[in-house]
C-alpha cells in the first residue's frame, strides 16, 4: 500500500487509531479513512489488513441474498438483482481499501473516486430495489457509514437523515413494512454511532495537531534558548579579547597573540556549539563552565570566587546549572562593571554573586532564559541584588 500523508496530522498512534477501531464495530468501514489509522502498512498490521473488516461486515448481505433467492419479480429484475448486489461488494471493498490508501474523508477533500463509489452504491441499492423488495434496506448501514468516514461532515448528516427517513417510511406506510422495524432501530442507532465516532475522531485528529504544533514551537524555543545563550557568550567574551588584543598589540605582543589564539579557538567553538545545539547533542558540563567563565572574567579583569565543588550538584542539576552560570557571565561581562563575581555551589543549590551597578529595569531575554531553564529542571529561580548594590542570581532544587 502506499502511504497517505496530512502536514496538518501527526501520523503516530493515538486516540484516533483506537477510535476508528470502535467505529468499526459499529459500522461497516468506520476505521478506513481515520486520521490515526493511515501509517506505514509495512508496520502495521491494521493498515495491511483492515480490509478484512469490510469483508467480515458483507455477513450482513445475507438478507438481500436470500430475498433474491425467494423474490417473486421477473427473472430479468432477479438477474439485474444479482448483479447489483455483486457490484456492490465489490465497490464497497474497493472503495474501502481506497480510503485506507488516502481517498479522503473525515476532514479531509474526498477523491473524486469517492463520489463516484458513493454513487455507484447507490446505484446498486436502488436496481435491487424491485426483485428484493425491503430486504434493499440492508443496504443503508453501508452507504450510511461510506458517507460518514469518506465523506463529508455534510454529507454524513444528509445520509443519516435520508436513511432514517427512507426507513421509516418503508416500516410505516408500506403494508407488511412493520416486519423490518429492527432494521429501522439499527439505521437510527448506526447513525448515532457514526455520528459520535466520526465527532471523536476528528476531535482526536485535532487534538493530535495541536499537540504537535505545540511540540514544534516548544521545540523552536528551546533551540532559540539554547543558540541565544551560546553565541551571547561567545560573541560577548570575543568582543572583550579583541579589546584586549588592541590595547596589547604595542605593549605585549606575545600575550596579544595568545588572546588572538583564544579568540580563534572561542570562533570554533561557537560554530561547533551551534552546530550541535541544533542537533540536539549539546553538553556542557559545569566543571568546563567554570573554566570557562574564569578565562572570560580574567579578559575583562574581573575576579572569580568559586566556593563549592561541582560534585555537590547531581549531573541533571549540574546541567542546568551550567547553563544558567553561561548566561550569568555574560550578562556580568555586558552590563554589571563588576570587579568581582563570586560563584558558591552547594548541595541543590547554585548561586551567582557580583558587585557590580545592579540589574536592568527590565528582564532580558537571557533572564528568561535561566528561568525556563530553572523550572525545566524542577528548580525555584530568584533573581534579585546583593548587600552592595551587586545582582545576585540564586537556583535552588
Amino acid at each position: 500500500m502506499t502511504r497517505h500523508t496530512n502536514p496538518e496530522r501527526p501520523e503516530t498512534p493515538g486516540p484516533a487509531h483506537d477510535a476508528a477501531k470502535l467505529a468499526a464495530a459499529g459500522a461497516a468501514p468506520a476505521a478506513w479513512a481515520a486520521p490515526g489509522a493511515r501509517r506505514d502498512a509495512g508496520k502495521d498490521p491494521w493498515a495491511r489488513f483492515g480490509w478484512l473488516m469490510a469483508v467480515i461486515w458483507l455477513v450482513f448481505l445475507v438478507y438481500p441474498v436470500i430475498a433474491l433467492l425467494g423474490s417473486d419479480a421477473s427473472i430479468a429484475w432477479v438477474s439485474a438483482g444479482w448483479v447489483a448486489l455483486v457490484a456492490f461488494v465489490a465497490l464497497y471493498v474497493t472503495g474501502f481499501m481506497h480510503g485506507m490508501r488516502g481517498g479522503g474523508g473525515l476532514g479531509r477533500t474526498p477523491s473524486r473516486r469517492q463520489w463516484i463509489t458513493f454513487g455507484a452504491l447507490i446505484v446498486c441499492v436502488l436496481i435491487s430495489v424491485p426483485a428484493e423488495g425491503g430486504a434493499a434496506l440492508s443496504f443503508l448501514p453501508f452507504i450510511m457509514s461510506f458517507a460518514s468516514y469518506g465523506l463529508t461532515r455534510v454529507w454524513h448528516w444528509i445520509t443519516t437523515i435520508a436513511a432514517v427517513t427512507v426507513t421509516a417510511l418503508c416500516v410505516f406506510l408500506l403494508p407488511g413494512g412493520i416486519n423490518y422495524l429492527s432494521v429501522l432501530a439499527i439505521v437510527a442507532l448506526l447513525g448515532v454511532v457514526n455520528t459520535v465516532s466520526t465527532w471523536l475522531i476528528l476531535r482526536s485528529a485535532e487534538a493530535e495537531r495541536l499537540g504537535l504544533e505545540l511540540a514544534t514551537s516548544e521545540g523552536r524555543e528551546a533551540v532559540a534558548r539554547d543558540v541565544h545563550d551560546l553565541i551571547g557568550h561567545s560573541l560577548t567574551v570575543v568582543g572583550l579579547k579583541a579589546q584586549l588584543v588592541r590595547r596589547l598589540m604595542d605593549s605585549d605582543p606575545e600575550r596579544a597573540k595568545a588572546e588572538l589564539a583564544d579568540i580563534e579557538r572561542l570562533t570554533a567553538e561557537a560554530i561547533a556549539g551551534v552546530r550541535s545545539t541544533v542537533s540536539g547533542t549539546r553538553g556542557t558540563t559545569l566543571v568546563e563552565q567554570l573554566a570557562s567563565s574564569r578565562d572570560s572574567f580574567r579578559a575583562a579583569d574581573i575576579a572569580l570566587e568559586v566556593e563549592g565543588e561541582p560534585s555537590v550538584l547531581s549531573p541533571v542539576q549540574a546541567l542546568t546549572a551550567s547553563w544558567i552560570l553561561r548566561e550569568a557571565t555574560t550578562n556580568t561581562l555586558r552590563h554589571s562593571r563588576a570587579r568581582t563575581v563570586r560563584v558558591l555551589l552547594l548541595p541543590g543549590r547554585l548561586v551567582v554573586e557580583d558587585d557590580g551597578v545592579g540589574m536592568r529595569t527590565t528582564e532580558g531575554n537571557g533572564i528568561r532564559g535561566m528561568r525556563e531553564r530553572a523550572a525545566a529542571a524542577g528548580a525555584s529561580f530568584v533573581l534579585g541584588a546583593t548587600d552592595d548594590a551587586g545582582t545576585r542570581v540564586e537556583v535552588t532544587w
